[in-house]
């Protein structure tokens, strides 16, 4: 038997009246929230899944290999992942405010907090750019493209191809994120989002915490973990 929620009417009726941002192919706007929610916890769970694999190929080669491991992630930047660890978890914080300001149908709030987390996004990659090129000029490489002259004992170059796959990896998550933030901001500057729909800021919101959560684990794990 189908429920309605107060917020959430009924909008397939024989009458068709419904709301614009109700998709055909569902009976409620509850209903479609709950899919789209459902839809996205999967996406997520598979996407920590996926890092979780190559999360456990680092404490595999970190078994195999603790002395380089231990020579070669000193020659990370430490202040550069913290100052990044900072950028992403402020960036967190916006993106929650944003969310927030659309349950509470303040338009002009969710744009400047949708604006203000994409420069904190781009913030972290122009930060990570430095830090790439400070790898590729002195040839901290992975395999076959490893050349520094740097004193690490074993195979460092198995540590930078792990280094640059998982912050690689989460580099893409990043700009990905930026890209449907953007979409976001542009759907929001046309007033698509109000108390009565928010699901996809909500969704997106999630997705960018999970971002969030992934830097998380990644920086004291390469950078700090001795």
């Amino acid at each position: 038997m189908e429920t309605t929620h107060p917020d959430h009417p009924p909008a397939h009726g024989e009458t068709h009246d419904h709301p614009s941002y109700l998709a055909h192919h569902f009976h409620t706007v509850h209903q479609q929230e709950s899919a789209a929610k459902l839809g996205m916890w999967l996406f997520l769970a598979q996407e920590l899944l996926f890092f979780s694999g190559l999360f456990l190929a680092y404490a595999a080669y970190r078994y195999f290999y603790p002395g380089t491991f231990l020579q070669a992630h000193e020659h990370l930047s430490v202040p550069m992942g913290a100052t990044n660890t900072v950028v992403l978890i402020t960036s967190s914080l916006t993106m929650a405010l944003g969310v927030r300001a659309a349950q509470m149908s303040d338009n002009k709030a969710l744009s400047r907090n949708l604006i203000l987390t994409m420069l904190f996004a781009c913030t972290f990659l122009v930060i990570k750019y430095f830090e790439y090129s400070a790898k590729f000029e002195h040839g901290l490489l992975p395999g076959k493209f490893y050349s520094s002259h740097e004193q690490i004992a074993g195979q460092p170059q198995i540590f930078f191809g792990i280094y640059f796959v998982l912050t690689g990896l989460h580099g893409i998550h990043v700009l990905v994120g930026i890209g449907v933030i953007a979409w976001i901001w542009l759907r929001a500057r046309k007033g698509e989002f109000h108390g009565k729909y928010y699901t996809p800021v909500e969704n997106v919101g999630l997705y960018w915490h999970l971002v969030d959560v992934i830097w998380i684990f990644l920086f004291p794990l390469l950078y700090l973990v001795r």
